[in-house]
């Protein structure tokens, strides 16, 4: 029996295997990396973001509004609504005044052209007080229904101003308070002078340094816009030097001399210290004082002279 060899084909070549498809890579914006990166979740963030839209848009309308005058009718249709329900300015109560002029600050208060509570504009109440020389500070209050509460505080007159015939009542930083007349103003020092009521409070600073003179003082006149010349009760004039330091010297020294010599009350009419290195006494003339008087002054001249020497 023969044998008959079976021949197979070839096998058909095998195809290569394909690669496994690459997944490809979902790129994130940046805006989304940024909102990721972010420490609140989008969520969060979109409602910010809704309420900030919403509040723009309020605030466009505000605007619009008010550009419009729609706000202002609002409030005007308001303040009527109020005022017609009774809450209307009736009465004005005034807290602090003791020397101001009550009436007056009965005008300012009610001079608004709407009395309605609602309409009253407290800060140009203010304002208009304020502009009140007497007036240091002032506070404007609504008390329901009808009252205005005007709670100030006043300024202390501390001399009196002279100058272009005038005279007026200053405080201590020389605000002019109010005129006044030769029959009302009170005893208080009078300062003369352009400007002078500017420099009262250098004056103050000056008077500090000789306390023993300063309830002896009648009145000061600011000489030339440089310097203090200070006249006394008792009719002398003391003319000190320019600058604050100077006259505070000049006027310390003048202070130990009266002190020690009783120069004031003498009758010697004038004391001139403008000259840091001279002191120098105005006498009257022979024949208007009594021989006696004029005699009593010389021998202060000798005994400041005297001291002085000394003092070298």
């Amino acid at each position: 029996m023969s044998k008959t060899q079976i021949k197979r084909g070839k096998a058909p070549p095998r195809r290569p295997a394909r690669a496994p498809k690459k997944r490809r890579k979902i790129q994130q914006s940046r805006l989304n990396a940024i909102i990721n990166a972010l420490p609140i979740s989008p969520q969060r963030l979109q409602k910010v973001a809704n309420w900030t839209i919403g509040l723009s848009l309020c605030a466009v309308a505000a605007i619009a509004a008010h550009a419009t005058g729609v706000t202002a009718k609002i409030h005007e249709e308001y303040a009527q609504v109020v005022g017609r329900a009774g809450f209307q300015v009736k009465k004005v109560e005034v807290v602090g005044a003791d020397r101001i002029d009550r009436l007056k600050l009965y005008d300012i208060a009610l001079a608004q052209k709407d009395r309605s509570m609602a309409a009253v504009d407290l800060e140009d109440v203010r304002a208009d007080l304020m502009k009140y020389g007497w007036i240091k500070d002032a506070r404007v209050s609504r008390r329901l229904p009808d009252t205005l509460v005007v709670d100030i505080v006043e300024r202390t007159p501390a001399a009196i101003w002279q100058h272009n015939n005038r005279l007026s009542l200053i405080d201590e930083k020389g605000v002019v308070l109010e005129p006044v007349t030769v029959a009302t103003m009170p005893d208080l020092p009078l300062v003369i002078g352009p400007r002078a009521n500017q420099r009262s409070q250098d004056l103050a600073r000056l008077l500090a340094s000789a306390s023993s003179l300063k309830e002896l003082l009648a009145g000061a006149t600011w000489v030339g816009n440089r310097r203090w010349d200070l006249r006394f009760r008792s009719g002398e004039t003391l003319s000190l030097p320019e600058g604050e330091d100077e006259a505070k010297a000049a006027l310390a020294k003048f202070a130990h001399m009266d002190g020690a010599n009783r120069l004031l009350g003498r009758g010697i009419l004038r004391f001139d210290m403008r000259d840091p290195e001279r002191f120098v006494l105005r006498l009257p003339h022979e024949g208007q004082v009594a021989p006696a008087k004029l005699d009593d002054m010389r021998a202060a001249v000798d005994a400041v002279a005297a001291s002085t020497a000394n003092e070298g």
